[in-house]
C-alpha cells in the first residue's frame, strides 16, 4: 500500500473523511504512528493519531465535537460521535532523568518522528495530499516485520517502551531486532512511576493475547516482571473458556499469572501500579486458589454452592473443572421465590435468623427437595 492508498483508506470511512476535510487547505497536518503502520499493513487503524506542525487548537476546532486539551505536551483529544482523534504538536523530547516524563519543545515533523519508539511507528503521511516522511529503515522494517528502536538511548530515556515493543511483537507477530533486544535486556525501570507502569500493564491485558505480551516482556527483560509472575499459566485457557460475560477476563488473566507471587508482595505491587482497590482485591482473592480445592472436591449442588458462594467469578473460573462450570452456568442463578419479608410475616424475628433460614431453604432447593413458594416457606420455617 502506498501513501495515496492511505489517503484513500481514510476517505472510505466517516472518521477519515472528517479528518481529511479538517485538514483541507493546510500543509501542516500529518497522520502518524500506529494509524499509518496499520493501514500500510492492510489493517484497520486502532486509532487516528495526528501530528500538527502548526496550531493544534484550530485543527481540533475544525474537527468539531468535544475537545480535551493537554497543555503540557501540546496535545488534544477530540471526540466526535464514534470518532476519536489524538492530536499533538510536532515536538522534540528531552528527559531530565531516565523514565521521567519528557520536557517538550515544538519541532518539525522530521524531528518529531525521530523521537518516537520504533521505526515502524515513525512514518507520517501528510494530509490531505499524501506526501510521506519517515525515519531510516522504517519501510524495510515494516515490510520485513522488524521492531527496531530509533537510537540507543531510547529504552534508557523511556523504559515503558519495552512494554510497547512487547505489545507490537505479540500483536503483529513481528521480530525484535537483535540490537534492540540487547538494549531492552539492559534497560532498568528508571524513574517511571507506578501509575505509568500500571497503565502499560492494563494495555497489555487489553490485548487479544495478553500472555503473548508477557512472554515477550519476559524474553526481552525478565526483571521487568515481579518475582513469581508466570507469563502463561496452564490454567488460563480453561478459566477463560468458563468465564461468564459479566466477569473480568483481564483480571482473570492477571490473577492466573500472579498465583505464585507472595500475597503481601502482590498487594504492594498492585497498589504501586495504582490498581483500583476493587480490582486489586479481585486479583488477590482469585489468585490465592482458596476456592479451588473445596470446589473441586465438592459432591453435589449443595457442596458446590457452599464452596463457590461469595467467591469472585474469576476465582471460580480459575478453580476449573465440572463443578466450576456447574456453578457458573447454572447453580449461581438459582433463587428462592420467598424473601425475608415472608419470614417476618410468618413470625420469624428480625435478625441473623432470617438469613440462616433462607440459606437452609435455598440448599434444599438446590438439592431438589423443595419446589415452589409454599415448599420453600415450609422448609425455611422447619429449620
Amino acid at each position: 500500500m502506498v501513501a495515496s492508498e492511505v489517503v484513500a483508506g481514510l476517505q472510505s470511512t466517516p472518521c477519515g473523511r472528517r479528518l481529511l476535510d479538517a485538514a483541507e487547505g493546510r500543509d501542516d497536518v500529518w497522520l502518524v504512528g500506529g494509524a499509518v503502520r496499520d493501514m500500510l499493513l492492510g489493517n484497520a487503524p486502532r486509532e487516528l493519531d495526528v501530528a500538527v506542525e502548526g496550531d493544534v487548537a484550530s485543527l481540533a476546532a475544525a474537527l468539531g465535537g468535544e475537545v480535551l486539551h493537554h497543555e503540557r505536551f501540546g496535545t488534544a483529544t477530540v471526540t466526535a460521535g464514534s470518532c476519536r482523534y489524538d492530536l499533538a504538536r510536532t515536538r522534540t523530547e528531552t528527559y531530565a532523568e531516565p523514565g521521567a516524563l519528557p520536557d517538550v519543545a515544538p519541532a518539525s515533523i522530521a524531528a518529531d518522528l525521530a523521537r518516537r519508539d520504533v521505526t515502524i511507528n515513525a512514518i507520517a503521511v501528510r494530509l490531505p495530499g499524501g506526501h510521506v516522511e519517515c525515519v531510516p529503515h522504517a519501510w524495510e522494517d515494516l515490510q520485513q516485520g522488524t521492531l527496531r528502536v530509533l537510537h540507543d538511548a531510547s529504552l534508557h530515556d523511556d523504559p515503558t517502551r519495552l512494554w510497547r515493543i512487547a505489545r507490537y511483537a505479540a500483536r503483529l507477530g513481528f521480530t525484535v531486532d537483535p540490537h534492540t533486544a540487547a538494549l531492552a535486556g539492559r534497560a532498568g525501570p528508571g524513574a517511571v512511576s507506578g501509575e505509568r507502569l500500571g497503565h502499560e500493564l492494563r494495555l497489555a491485558l487489553a490485548e487479544a493475547d495478553p500472555c503473548a505480551v508477557f512472554e515477550q516482556v519476559e524474553a526481552l527483560n525478565p526483571m521487568a516482571l515481579p518475582e513469581g509472575f508466570t507469563a502463561r499459566p496452564a490454567v488460563l485457557a480453561e478459566a477463560l473458556a468458563l468465564l461468564p460475560d459479566e466477569a473480568r477476563g483481564d483480571l482473570t488473566v492477571l490473577a492466573g499469572c500472579v498465583a505464585a507471587m507472595d500475597l503481601d508482595l502482590l498487594e504492594r505491587w498492585l497498589d504501586h501500579l495504582q490498581f483500583p482497590a476493587g480490582d486489586r482485591d479481585v486479583v488477590a482473592a482469585a489468585s490465592r486458589w482458596v476456592t479451588g480445592a473445596p470446589l473441586r472436591a465438592a459432591d453435589g449442588p449443595v457442596e458446590i454452592a457452599r464452596a463457590a458462594r461469595g467467591a469472585p467469578l474469576e476465582a471460580v473460573a480459575l478453580a476449573g473443572g465440572p463443578n466450576a462450570r456447574a456453578w457458573l452456568d447454572e447453580l449461581r442463578h438459582v433463587r428462592l421465590e420467598i424473601t425475608g419479608e415472608d419470614l417476618l410475616e410468618a413470625g420469624v424475628p428480625e435478625g441473623p435468623e432470617i438469613g440462616r433460614r433462607l440459606r437452609a431453604a435455598l440448599e434444599r432447593r438446590l438439592a431438589g427437595e423443595v419446589h415452589g413458594r409454599e415448599q420453600e416457606l415450609r422448609a425455611a420455617l422447619e429449620v
